[in-house]
């Protein structure tokens, strides 16, 4: 509990909202859960050795000396041996005698899942690290502390005044600011999709269909289903070691080893993969979602009233919006998140009231009408 107790810092709250919640999905809950797993396989004084291997007595040949090596230079399965009958012909699915079935799948993979969940979790984090670069806490300095419910009229009218200044006298100058956004949620995507595909050569092409070959092993009869999961993350293994006999031959030993840190690592990839299928569905969205904004106006008038209640007050945000650019309305909606909705509603009216003053007053009048 100390090792995870650490990882509560990815969740403190934000004094400004800069992103939206699939965002968050991809940088805060990801990452974490990924270092998460990383810290949890590399435990071993909290699961247990990693590997024990059967072999020869202890006077021949000691056990440790027989897992490490067997750890290090990994094991392998026989992949004819996966569908005989345990039991009969085979001791365990994958577990069978060397001579016989000289066909074998070596399991060096596990040596290396800590390092790359580590990896997977920093590259989760990248776009959210480049997005804050980009943004360069412009948020937090816009808000002026208009998020307090509660501020005195003086301090309110002067941050309230000094906002709508910027917006104005900063008008058409946000696409920039958005543009570097819709980076960051492309590389959210391109990231989520890549790591996919990363896992997969990884683990020797079978992590694509693995989810799927797990949810039908689950409706499999009891006394036929065969367990897709061993392919993947084999239980039990074969090792070879060579040792020098007592008259200086070179000696074979067959031995079997049990892993039980695939026991987490088979439960630690189906969960990332139901979450990377889920996850990059939402991206796919989220850039969807962008594409009708950009390419259909009247859909950021929607969603900024509905995202604030501006009751008789749209006539303003219409006006603000007809002026505006999408630079402009995306600091308008990321405003909207972190202001107070009260001070919002209000900055909402100065501003197009500044605007109108520019352009003439005939275009809210007939706005209005």
């Amino acid at each position: 509990m100390d090792l995870f107790s650490s990882l509560k810092s990815f969740f403190k709250a934000n004094n400004s909202t800069i992103d939206n919640y699939v965002f968050r999905l991809h940088y805060k809950a990801t990452a974490t859960v990924l270092v998460a797993f990383s810290v949890l396989v590399t435990a071993r004084q909290y699961i247990g050795d990693p590997i024990d291997c059967i072999g020869p007595s202890k006077d021949q040949l000691p056990e440790n000396l027989l897992d490490t090596f067997c750890w290090i230079h990994s094991t392998f399965s026989v992949p004819s041996a996966w569908k005989e009958k345990i039991g009969v012909d085979v001791p365990y699915p994958g577990v069978a005698n060397s001579k016989e079935h000289s066909d074998r799948k070596y399991h060096a993979y596990y040596q290396w899942v800590c390092f790359v969940l580590l990896l997977q979790a920093i590259l989760f984090y990248i776009p959210r690290y480049l997005w804050k670069v980009c943004e360069g806490n412009r948020m937090k300095n816009l808000i002026l502390g208009l998020n307090a419910p509660c501020m005195e009229r003086e301090v309110k009218d002067k941050s309230k005044k000094l906002l709508v200044d910027y917006l104005v006298a900063n008008l058409h100058n946000h696409n920039v600011y958005f543009t570097s956004y819709i980076f960051c949620e492309v590389m959210n995507f391109v990231n989520v999709v890549g790591q996919i595909y990363l896992i997969d050569t990884f683990l020797g092409g079978e992590f694509t269909q693995y989810g799927l070959k797990v949810i039908q092993f689950t409706g499999w009869d009891g006394t036929l289903r065969y367990d897709p999961m061993i392919h993947v993350f084999p239980r039990v293994t074969k090792c070879l070691f060579y040792v020098y006999g007592p008259g200086g031959s070179v000696n074979k030993v067959d031995a079997m080893c049990i892993l039980p840190i695939n026991i987490i690592n088979e439960k630690i990839y189906i969960f990332i993969w139901f979450w990377f299928i889920i996850l990059a569905v939402l991206s796919a969205l989220v850039l969807a979602y962008r594409l009708v904004l950009v390419f259909l106006p009247n859909t950021r008038f929607m969603v900024t009233s509905c995202r604030v209640c501006l009751v008789k007050h749209n006539h303003h945000l219409s006006l603000i919006l007809s002026k505006a650019s999408i630079g402009d309305w995306f600091i308008l909606d990321m405003l909207s998140k972190n202001v107070d909705s009260l001070y919002y509603r209000e900055i909402i009216m100065d501003l197009a009231e500044r605007l109108d003053g520019k352009v003439g007053n005939g275009d809210l009048k007939s706005l209005m009408i």
